[in-house]
This record gives C-alpha cells, sequence and structure tokens, in this order.
C-alpha cells in the first residue's frame, strides 16, 4: 500500500512539473514558432528544410521538449495559414507573439540564433531571410550585429 502511494504521488508529482513547464513555455514557444514562420515566409517559400529544422530544435530544446511536437505544428501551421491569408497580418501576428519575450533577454537570444538556423536551414540564408532576423532582433531590442546579420 505504502509502495502503490509512493509510486502514484511521484507520478502526480511529475506530471504536475510537465505541466507547469508547459504553462511557463507556453510564450517561449509560440514565439520559436512565429519566428521560424516569419524567417521561413520570408524568402516566399516555407520549405520542408525549414520545418524539419524547427521541428529538431523543439525536440532537443529542454525548454520545449515537454510540448508534444504535433502540437508545436499546429502552432507553427496556423501562423503560417495567417501569413498565407495575407503578410501583413502574419507578419504583424508574428511579430506580436515575439515581442512578448522583449524582456528575457536570454530566451530573445535563443528565439533570435533558432530563426538564424531556419533561415539557413535549406542552405541559403538569404537577405530577405536575414531582414526578417534584423526585424525579429529590433522587435526584441537586441542589435542585429550580435548576430552577424
Amino acid at each position: 500500500m505504502l509502495e502503490w502511494l509512493k509510486t502514484n504521488a511521484t507520478a502526480a508529482r511529475d506530471k504536475l512539473s510537465t505541466e507547469v513547464s508547459k504553462f511557463k513555455n507556453r510564450e517561449f514557444m509560440e514565439a520559436v514558432v512565429s519566428g521560424c514562420a516569419l524567417v521561413a515566409a520570408a524568402d516566399g517559400n516555407i520549405s520542408s528544410d525549414e520545418k524539419q529544422k524547427m521541428v529538431g530544435f523543439i525536440q532537443n530544446s529542454n525548454e520545449l521538449k515537454v510540448f508534444d511536437v504535433k502540437d508545436v505544428i499546429k502552432a507553427f501551421n496556423s501562423v503560417c495559414e495567417k501569413f498565407e491569408f495575407d503578410q501583413q497580418i502574419g507578419r504583424a501576428e508574428a511579430l506580436k507573439s515575439i515581442g512578448q519575450l522583449r524582456k528575457k533577454e536570454d530566451a530573445a537570444r535563443l528565439l533570435v540564433r533558432v530563426c538564424c538556423a531556419i533561415g539557413s536551414a535549406d542552405g541559403n540564408f538569404d537577405e530577405s531571410e536575414r531582414a526578417a532576423c534584423r526585424t525579429i532582433c529590433n522587435e526584441l531590442g537586441l542589435n542585429p550585429g550580435d548576430f552577424d546579420l
């Protein structure tokens, strides 16, 4: 009986910890998918390489691996749909989400590095993708020069 209680208490604590992590990092996840979509859409084409790079980052990030990849892809596709509907609306919505990290410098810097990696995922980090990363830096109050942009 005591062993059962210990096992279930541990499982409940782990589940709660995971749920708290999701709550605390949802803002970061939404900013990452928004930034990735903004950069991926910059050259007019969201490639499968860019999507795969983003999914790989999510799966390897301690902050984000608590999220189901399906949920992350769903969030990414939702942002992409806004770009497909209207470029300006998609851009505005993405920047709104990204801007929530403005006062969290470590998270903001990580976001920019991820976005740069997404931009170069197809082997060509072109000027439109660099410009999107500079826009993200400006939204976050970061110096684009810190990222060789």
